[in-house]
């Protein structure tokens, strides 16, 4: 085991990306131990040999399509008619259109490069200050992977066998929670600030955004409630999220069929490297079951930690911390084999851990030095990474406290799953 995980920090830290980290330490851990190297054949293309992972593929395709479609922009004004007379409207704004679009991408990084575009325009023209547009953003933007249909959730429950819609289901409320949170720190800096508001739509204003927002916002309805409704899996509803925003982009006449191409390429580039982690990944996770190691780190951090309570707080700063160095597909596809196992074994439900998990990873996604949604930031605004990680450091906060509460008040991510799938 010293090899394998050894080769495979050693090379993270040289700067090898993680798939090729994962199958370099796994293939040097089979040839001195001289394990048939056909299995890692064989390892590799069991990987990603899982329907559910179609999903990732379509809500990828989904998200770009929708933000160059035109539907993002009309989001967008609609949560600004709603929210924006509020202190710090177009914040307030940001963060609601964020947790709409959570309902159709599943994923920060989507949210951030087009959602995110369109909220930073509009909040440099009302006069926000830069920092203060930057830090709502993409905070605001990791509420995607909490609230279904969400990527990170797909990921976790082909990983360790939890079902997805329940999964879904459980990250309703904590999203919620996320985008209250994230309000009331916005209104406080806005208000000490003194940052514009809009002035209070009146109804006729707010029926006609609604009526030109409605066809988006029935996006979420037909994903989640198709879900939980039974109509359709996770994966089949990730198709049907690409068919209907193919619709509503031609009824708004938003893109052409020669556009189709370009969203492809990009949702290739974005999956094959996460299929190529998932894929050397199992090999990996295969040597370490095959050596029973989640087993021995379970017995082993349950003789040191018996208490359930601080365990979750020691998992917590873990996750945290990994979250900051590895990229979200990888920290999950290494570390559920091992970690669930051992939360089932204190009697934490994994659907819970599996919520608490998500969450810590999408924190990390704001912290440097892997933080994603920085980079996203900071290629589209041109602004600093450095200076992006300090603007959004209050939000890191203020998710914390969220990501304490959900973790010890579970019922907060259990309740839904087990109304609507029961106990």
């Amino acid at each position: 085991m010293l090899i394998l995980f050894g080769v495979f920090f050693i090379l993270l830290i040289l700067g090898v990306p993680v798939g090729f980290s994962l199958f370099g330490s796994s293939v040097l851990y089979m040839v001195v131990n001289d394990i048939p190297l056909e299995m890692a054949a064989q390892r590799l293309a069991a990987g990603p040999d899982s329907f559910p992972l179609l999903a990732i593929a379509f809500f990828v395709l989904a998200g770009s399509i929708m933000n160059s479609g035109g539907i993002t922009r009309k989001i967008f004004d609609f949560a600004d008619h709603i929210v924006g007379h509020f202190t710090g409207g177009l914040g307030h704004a940001n963060i609601l259109a964020s947790i709409i679009f959570s309902g159709m991408s599943g994923s920060a990084v989507a949210d951030t490069g087009g959602l995110g575009a369109i909220e930073l325009q509009a909040m440099k023209e009302a006069g926000y200050d830069e920092d203060f547009s930057l830090a709502v953003t993409g905070a605001s933007a990791i509420i995607g992977p909490i609230i279904p249909p969400s990527i990170p959730a797909v990921i976790f429950g082909v990983t360790s066998g939890v079902s997805i819609g329940r999964l879904f289901a459980g990250g309703v409320i904590p999203g919620l929670l996320m985008g209250g949170a994230m309000s009331a720190m916005v209104y406080f800096i806005s208000k000490k600030k003194k940052y514009p508001k809009r002035k209070r739509a009146s109804f006729k204003e707010i029926f006609h955004a609604l009526k030109s927002a409605f066809l988006p916002l029935l996006a979420p309805v037909i994903i989640i409630g198709g879900i939980i409704g039974g109509v359709f899996t996770p994966t089949e509803a990730a198709i049907a999220a690409v068919f209907y925003a193919l619709l509503l982009s031609f009824i708004y006449k938003e893109i052409r069929i020669t556009q189709l191409p370009g969203f492809l390429r990009e949702t290739l580039n974005t999956t094959i490297g996460i299929l190529f982690i998932i894929s050397s990944a199992n090999l990996f996770g295969w040597i370490m079951t095959t050596s029973q190691v989640p087993q021995k780190l379970a017995v082993a951090f349950l003789s040191v930690i018996a208490d359930k309570y601080l365990a979750l707080l020691v998992l917590n700063v873990f996750l945290l911390l990994v979250g900051c160095f590895l990229e979200t597909s990888a920290a999950q596809i290494i570390l559920v084999p091992i970690l669930v196992p051992m939360v089932m074994k204190m009697g934490v439900d994994p659907v819970h851990f599996g919520i608490i998990m998500i969450l810590n990873l999408m924190i990390g996604l704001m912290t440097p030095p892997i933080g994603l949604v920085l980079y996203v930031l900071s290629s589209i605004s041109k602004v600093p990474f450095e200076k992006i990680s300090k603007a959004i450091l209050p939000y890191v906060l203020v998710l914390g406290v969220v990501l304490l509460v959900i973790t010890y008040v579970p019922i907060l991510v259990t309740f839904l799953p087990d109304l609507l799938f029961g106990n």
